[in-house]
């Protein structure tokens, strides 16, 4: 029990509350956008929300999976994925491609894009989107409870081979990620934001003691 008036839950016995707000909380979270292929060539294009960047170098991304969807078999049977950046143009074209099709079809067509081929992954690039991350599987990991079991979700890692990043969003050398509206998922069925420059603060970090 709670040892002050905020509202307290065990995931395990469930939250009480009309939607988990685990998501919420955790958030916004930058989206996973994956294009992959199978071993016979088939594309893939599926949007995943635990998604984010873990190590600098090498630079290793990744993204979980809950259940064993397209996504991650055609990662596993090929080695290879490239992670697509969602902007707000793009935020429609990306809630399409979730659509729950039949494994093999096109997602890119179903959700009018154009898929551009790799240049050091066999997978395709949305070329629509203006950054774009080809990768090499280094991991693919099931999760599991803290009591050893196994859980039905699968956290892919990928190390970053291949760097793809419209010109305009280079300015001086330096990437502006507002400039390239990002789009971040939050909690609910629905919720999306954005950012802009006018929410930006610096800080500098403390000398080391």
């Amino acid at each position: 029990m709670s040892t002050d008036d905020r509202y307290y839950y065990e995931p395990a016995k469930g939250h009480g509350l009309p939607h988990d707000p685990l998501n919420a909380i955790v958030g916004p979270r930058p989206i996973g956008w994956i294009s992959s292929r199978n071993a016979a060539g088939q594309r893939n294009l599926a949007p995943y929300s635990f998604f984010n960047c873990f190590n600098y170098r090498p630079p290793i991304i990744g993204f979980a999976s809950s259940g064993w969807k397209d996504s991650v078999a055609n990662i596993v049977e090929t080695g290879e994925f490239v992670w697509n950046l969602t902007t707000r143009p793009l935020a429609v074209k990306m809630n399409e491609s979730s659509a729950s099709l039949e494994r093999g079809e096109d997602e890119f067509g179903f959700a009018g894009l154009t898929a551009q081929p790799g240049t050091r992954v066999a997978a395709d690039r949305v070329l629509e989107s203006p950054v774009n991350f080809e990768c090499k599987l280094t991991q693919c990991i099931q999760l599991k409870t803290a009591a050893g079991s196994d859980i039905d979700t699968w956290l892919v890692l990928g190390e970053v081979v291949a760097v793809h990043i419209a010109p305009h969003l280079l300015i001086d050398g330096i990437y502006q990620t507002a400039l390239a509206e990002p789009v971040l998922r939050a909690g609910g069925p629905s919720a999306y934001y954005g950012i802009s420059e006018d929410l930006r603060f610096d800080l500098v970090r403390p000398d080391a003691r």
